[in-house]
């Protein structure tokens, strides 16, 4: 046993060493793929730059090969044909925004010119070459211009016998070129002949000198700190040429012989450098996760056995627990559902005692519609016998009639009555609603009338037929007929409007002219209400009561104040799907 000890250590040593390893060698590999696809991109933006730089110059070199031979410059030097011909120079320098153009003959004598343009072109390199009846081409700078960064083309001129007689010279300032991109990733600048940076988008890099091997030098001044080494095929500079360069980038170069000058790019390595690292993290992670995974597991192993003996004693405690749990667990299924029931049959005595509450404010105006009736019944009776033993059988017959007629009416308001009073646990059926609004102002009538309150019931001339409970929307409609009359109560106008619209959904809006809602979005709430506690106001259940109605069939009730003053209730119901398909 003492010797695995001793060991463990060793061992843990040479897992750590080979796991460096092999980090450094993933770490190194992974730079140098990562450099490979820096190079592809850095090339890409490399070449894209080259291409947005000669395409814009290539303008100007088509503008002096179109030019040259214009006719108001082939005319000089005749007598007044330099006037047209600076005319013609200015206007083409005005359209494509040329620093200058000049043309010269062949002694290099400017005959015309516009904007800023050389004191003499003879013996630059453009202009030799245009001599030699090609296009020329050349950059530097000019001292005329305040030492102004320029490309310049010349393009000869040709005489009827097919020799050189001038040359049209198109000066380009590189500085309104590069204007728009400087400051874009990444770095790029561009070196003529001599080594020299004569383009950039980073400004601070102008007209430094590329040395004899690798890095740059600044035209004054010491050099920065500078290496430069090679990373597999890649060239990578370390530097420190100020904030806007990266401390470490990858040289790319691309020649651009069409404008004699060299592309240089500097791509930041350090995603790459951050890509190779975290590679070599991850897998220096994993294994040394893994590798603790191993050890734990190995520990863990030992004590396995020593714990099952104790797992085995503690299942058994356990099942002994879950065994009482799951019979309290049955106890308290048990009160639950009781509770359920409970709670189902105080729902329905709810209910039942809003409609009897109901029955309560409407019974005293229903005694008075039945007595009225009863007493017009007997008073048709005895003008009935009076009639009959005077032999006028005629209008005897009339009487029995209008008592028949009251009866009926009598019969129609007990009926609605003990509808409304009945308790109804029927499923949805297909109820008219027209005839429920019918029945609900023939039960609240005599209130109504007694109050002063005039109801405007818009009624279809057809049914309209819903999902719901017939005696359910009666208790509903009644509902809100009484608390719009209650509401009313010290209104100077008291009047109810009614109205169905078909839908889907079938939509029941009533609105009074009472003062509206105080606080529409607790109207519905249980227990609430604006009316004073006493024995004989409600106790702000209607409301809470209806909304549980309507919502037991799929409808929906809703209240808000009108714009121009009073209450709306819109009941919102599901039509009969036959009718609605219809």
């Amino acid at each position: 046993m003492v010797r695995p000890f001793r060991s463990r250590p060793a061992m843990i040593l040479l897992f750590v060493l080979t796991v460096a390893v092999c980090a450094g060698a993933i770490w190194q590999y992974g730079r140098i793929r990562a450099l490979d696809q820096l190079e592809k991109q850095g090339r890409a933006d490399l070449a894209l730059a080259a291409d947005r730089f000669t395409g814009q110059l290539r303008r100007y070199r088509e503008l002096a090969v179109l030019m040259a031979e214009n006719p108001a410059l082939t005319a000089l030097p005749a007598p007044g044909a330099a006037a047209r011909a600076r005319k013609v120079l200015q206007e083409a320098a005005d359209k494509t925004g040329a620093m200058g153009l000049a043309y010269a003959d062949t002694r290099g004598q400017i005959l015309a010119q516009a904007g800023t343009g050389p004191r003499g072109p003879a013996g630059t390199p453009h202009f030799e070459r245009a001599m030699q009846g090609a296009l020329g081409a050349s950059a530097g700078v000019l001292e005329a211009a305040g030492g102004a960064r320029v490309f310049a083309y010349a393009a000869p001129a040709f005489g009827a016998d097919g020799k050189v007689t001038g040359a049209l010279v198109v000066l380009v300032d590189i500085a309104e070129l590069e204007w728009d991109w400087i400051g874009g990733r990444p770095a790029v600048f561009f070196t003529d002949g001599a080594g020299r940076v004569f383009l950039s988008n980073r400004s601070e890099l102008l007209f430094w000198q590329r040395d004899a091997g690798a890095g740059l030098a600044p035209p004054e001044g010491p050099a920065p700190r500078f290496s430069a080494r090679r990373v597999g095929p890649h060239e990578v500079w370390t530097m420190d040429w100020g904030d806007y360069l990266p401390a470490r980038a990858l040289h790319l170069e691309r020649p651009l012989p069409v404008i004699g000058m060299t592309g240089h790019a500097l791509m930041d390595v350090g995603p790459a450098r951050w890509v190779a690292g975290l590679q070599a993290s991850v897998f220096a992670l994993t294994c040394l996760v893994f590798g603790a995974l191993l050890f734990v597991a190995t520990e863990r192993r030992r004590t396995l056995a020593r714990a099952n003996a104790q797992l085995e004693s503690r299942v058994a405690e356990r099942t002994a627990e879950l065994s009482g749990a799951n019979r309290r667990l049955r106890r308290e299924v048990a009160e639950r559902e009781e509770a359920e029931a409970a709670l189902k049959k105080a729902q329905d005595d709810l209910v039942r005692a809003g409609k009897l509450s109901a029955l309560g404010q409407i019974s005293a105006g229903i005694s008075h519609e039945l007595n009225q009736p009863l007493m017009a019944i007997r008073q048709f009776a005895d003008n009935a016998a009076q009639f009959l033993s005077r032999g006028r059988t005629e209008v005897a017959e009339e009487n029995l009639g209008r008592i028949s007629q009251m009866a009926a009416r009598m019969a129609r308001i007990i009926s609605n009555l003990r509808a409304f009073a009945r308790q109804e646990s029927e499923p949805v059926t297909r109820v008219d609603i027209v005839s429920v609004i019918d029945q609900a102002l023939e039960l609240t009538e005599p209130r109504l009338r007694r109050e002063g309150v005039s109801v405007d019931w818009a009624r279809p001339d057809h049914p309209v037929h819903v999902q719901g409970g017939e005696v359910r929307l009666g208790q509903v409609l009644i509902n809100l007929i009484t608390n719009a009359a209650d509401a009313m109560a010290e209104s100077a106008e008291k009047r109810i409007a009614i109205g169905v619209e078909a839908g889907p959904p079938v939509v029941v809006e009533m609105r009074d002219t009472g003062p509206g809602i105080e606080a529409p979005e607790k109207i519905f709430d249980p227990f609430y209400s604006t009316k004073p506690v006493s024995s004989d106001e409600g106790m702000g259940l209607g409301l809470s009561i209806s909304y549980g109605l309507v919502q037991s069939f799929g409808g929906e009730i809703l209240g808000h104040n009108a714009d121009d003053g009073g209450a709306v209730f819109r009941l919102e119901l599901e039509p009969w799907p036959q009718e609605a398909v219809a």
